[in-house]
């Protein structure tokens, strides 16, 4: 049989390979070759690819803090129904009791029901005892022991919201190679890591630092002559955020946002009712200072401000525009919900658009626990280049040895170009993830050279050290033989590496992944063929 079909079916181990390196040289050259969406993140100095470097090889800072809460965990709070649904309604009714009894600000309370049908209850704070909870949690119906029933730290699943929020957070504010993960402290509890290249420790506490709560609050008269603050939206409700812009007619730093579909009507509802539609349109006097915001000077008249507002604190205030004030009045604005929330500054509107977009932290970080590592780009810079000239020295070491033991290039060259592209797909592989590559990395990949060369020289030896080799039948059952070797050599590379790769132990877990990886990439692509290689070498045609 001859054709395309008999062509491939003889030579598909080879194609395979060239289909993998071609594939990671896409990923690794080619401008937009990797996954994800590259609009938010600063163009990094990687040299002609398109890898991505850690904190050891880009320079930058690593923050290790604990979560700051306590949870009553598995609390029969009377929210799970028989019939296994969650009755919302009654997990507000404990938040809101919770906060009437500790006093504690808004986000601070979490009432939730995990997958498994549990509840619990959660305050992210320090400034209330065990005792006080339990108190607390009495008043909500929901009786608890202080000393069995609640433990410091939060639930996995808020953890796992604060990994996500954070690594939203660094990507929003456009770090490239950024990493956030949980891991696990000596004598219980858990760190959240946070690894953000070419960052200086102070900023990136500053931005792990803000919660990030963001509400609007309509500043308006009331009835008796004074004034009120009322919440009129958070940012749960914004759905879509553009970037900082300056207003053209004012000079000050905007942050262009569109609200919820399902928000807008009770927003638009809600401000015609205050008046900022009609008497309220233009009447407010608050003014910033670059920091707070304060009255620009004694005033004589009703103030109707909308006032933007970060974690508590009041960023910038603003009247209500003729143009919005129309829309809203006339009930049309709801159907295009946009509008601009304002900021004193270019620095604040920055931060208001992080925050937007990666959303609130559910808790704050204990920053008086914290581990802080920072590492300057130049010293990375020698990193890099140590790493690349170890990398080269490793493959001439190897190359040296291998042709050495066979001193034919028909067996070696083979060798060596196949291990070789063991590591090229992986680089293509790092690349296509957007993997940030540290020293970590490295070790791995001069492991997986090693490691590598050990299995082909396994099956060149078995295929050539019993006589001739001339017959393909025998090539083939001396390969399948040795094969198999490396095959459970494989097997247990890989058990014994999975929980280095699974556990959260730091710089450890970099090395097993890739160990892994080049491991598999061996067994399922490269060995298979190296041996068709060699069959066609040695046997005759």
């Amino acid at each position: 049989m001859t054709g395309p079909v008999a062509f491939v079916k003889a030579h598909w181990r080879l194609l395979l390979l060239a289909v993998f390196i071609t594939g990671a040289m896409v990923s690794l050259f080619v401008p937009g070759g990797v996954m994800g969406d590259n609009s938010y993140v600063e163009t990094q100095d990687s040299g002609a690819t398109n890898l991505e470097y850690g904190l050891d090889l880009e320079g930058g800072t690593r923050i290790s803090a604990p979560v700051t809460g306590m949870t009553a965990e598995n609390i029969d709070a009377g929210a799970v129904r028989e019939n296994g649904s969650v009755d919302r309604e009654r997990l507000t009714e404990i938040e809101r009791t919770l906060y009437d009894e500790t006093g504690l600000e808004t986000g601070n309370v979490r009432v939730s029901v995990d997958d498994d049908g549990n509840a619990h209850a959660e305050l992210f704070t320090e400034n209330v005892s065990e005792a006080e909870f339990a108190a607390a949690l009495a008043e909500a119906g929901v009786e608890v022991d202080p000393d069995e029933d609640i433990r410091d730290g939060v639930t996995a699943e808020t953890r796992q919201q604060m990994v996500d929020t954070i690594q939203s957070r660094i990507n929003a504010a456009g770090l490239s190679g950024g990493n956030v993960y949980e891991s696990a402290r000596l004598g219980g509890g858990y760190y959240i890591v946070t690894e953000a290249p070419d960052m200086g420790a102070e900023e990136l506490r500053n931005l792990l630092a803000e919660r990030g709560i963001v509400e609007v609050r309509a500043y308006y008269p009331t009835d008796d002559g004074n004034h009120t603050n009322e919440t009129v939206l958070t940012g749960n409700d914004i759905a879509n955020v553009d970037p900082p812009e300056i207003d053209q007619r004012t000079g000050s730093s905007v942050v262009p946002v569109q609200v919820d579909s399902n928000a807008a009507p009770e927003f638009q509802s809600r401000l015609n009712e205050l008046g900022f539609t009609d008497e309220g349109i233009g009447q407010c006097d608050l003014r910033g200072n670059g920091e707070t915001i304060s009255f620009q000077e004694e005033y004589n008249r009703d103030q109707y401000c909308l006032v933007t507002v970060i974690d508590g604190e009041p960023v910038d205030a603003h009247s209500m525009g003729p143009d919005l004030a129309s829309s809203m009045s006339a009930g049309s604005w709801e159907n295009n919900p946009t509008f601009q929330m304002g900021a004193q500054n270019t620095e604040q509107a920055q931060s208001l658009s992080v925050n937007l977009q990666s959303g609130s932290l559910p808790a704050p970080l204990d920053f008086s626990e914290d581990q802080t590592y920072s590492l300057s780009p130049a010293l990375a810079d020698q990193f890099k280049l140590y790493s690349l000239v170890i990398g080269a020295l490793a493959v001439i070491t190897v190359s040296g040895v291998v042709f050495l033991r066979y001193r034919n290039p028909r067996v070696a060259a083979p060798m060596i170009v196949t291990a070789m592209s063991e590591v090229i797909i992986l680089l293509g592989f790092a690349a296509l993830i957007r993997m940030p590559l540290d020293l970590s990395h490295v070790a791995g990949f001069i492991a997986v050279v090693g490691t590598g060369v050990d299995d082909l020289v396994i099956i060149a030896d078995e295929v050539m050290d019993q006589g001739d080799v001339s017959s393909r039948r025998v090539f083939e059952s001396r390969f399948r033989k040795a094969f198999w070797v490396i095959g459970a050599a494989a097997a247990t590379t890989v058990i014994a590496m999975s929980p280095l790769a699974v556990l959260s132990l730091g710089d450890l877990r970099g090395f097993a992944i890739i160990t892994i990886l080049g491991v598999l990439v061996g067994v399922l692509i490269t060995r298979p063929a190296y041996g068709d290689i060699l069959q066609r070498l040695l046997t005759d045609r």
